[in-house]
């Protein structure tokens, strides 16, 4: 069963997205839109 995961902006840290994680050890990068940026940038896996 794949784990929920946060994803917060590398710019900003606002935590604006959740979604499935993977079973490795390496965090989740991808690029989203965030709202308060308002500007698409990388968001990071959390703890």
């Amino acid at each position: 069963m794949p784990k929920k995961v946060i994803l917060a902006c590398a710019d900003c840290g606002t935590r604006n997205y959740t979604t499935n994680g993977n079973k490795g050890n390496e965090r989740l990068e991808l690029k989203k839109f965030c709202s308060k940026c308002s500007a698409h940038t990388v968001h990071r896996e959390t703890k």
